[in-house]
């Protein structure tokens, strides 16, 4: 299955290198590719494409984070992937909150950011292991933003109802591990990781990582 992509930045060398990554893999396809909120908001619609790769900071007007605001509420079966320098709280939450279902740094390799891709496409929530740790540590010890976020204290615990397998992979979902790494680490296949995902959303009914991750921590 190939997953058609649009890429939105600002910075035209990061879109071109971005592009270069989208053309010359296999699987994956460029629906389109802008500078701007404007052209954004007005062509995304239109190509309709699997996946957003969105930066956040577009420069003068509004940013990647009202973007997502904008298009989710409207166009629900396209997936949003944050692909940015940030690393600050404020905004993984605020990027969250809007509708983003991942979360990914540019300094990413070519090859994870397409393994993230591939898993934001397969139902996956996939963010960046450095996110994913203050994500988690959100969920610890609470957010700065604790009141805007929703997010409360709770240790970690094991979901009764979800198998020791499970609750293994759901730990390592938690850490921010991609399924490929997840295989690898515990000898098993990706269709099996994928399957065991598919079954811990299926039991704790929710649609992604985060969610996931918010019952795991007690939420």
């Amino acid at each position: 299955m190939t997953i058609s992509v649009c890429i939105v930045d600002d910075n035209k060398d990061i879109r071109s290198a971005l592009e270069q990554i989208i053309l010359m893999a296999d699987g994956y396809t460029l629906a389109g590719s802008y500078a701007d909120a404007e052209e954004a908001l007005q062509k995304i619609p239109q190509v309709k494409p699997n996946v957003v790769l969105m930066d956040i900071n577009l420069g003068d007007g509004e940013n990647g984070i009202d973007c997502v605001r904008q298009l989710k509420p409207l166009h629900p079966e396209i997936l949003f992937m944050m692909c940015t320098i940030y690393e600050e709280d404020e905004k993984i939450f605020e990027a969250l909150k809007a509708g983003a279902n991942g979360y990914i740094l540019k300094k990413t390799a070519p090859g994870k950011l397409l393994d993230a891709l591939r898993e934001l496409y397969e139902g996956g929530a996939p963010m960046s292991s450095q996110i994913a740790r203050k994500v988690v540590n959100a969920f610890q010890v609470g957010a700065p933003a604790t009141a805007d976020t929703g997010i409360t204290s709770a240790p970690a615990k094991a979901i009764s109802i979800l198998s020791n397998r499970e609750n293994e992979i759901l730990e390592l979902l938690a850490q921010g591990m991609l399924y490929k790494e997840i295989a690898a680490k515990l000898y098993i296949s990706q269709e099996t990781v994928r399957k065991h995902v598919y079954h811990i959303y299926e039991k704790l009914h929710v649609n992604n990582r985060v969610e996931a991750i918010n019952k795991f921590y007690g939420r």
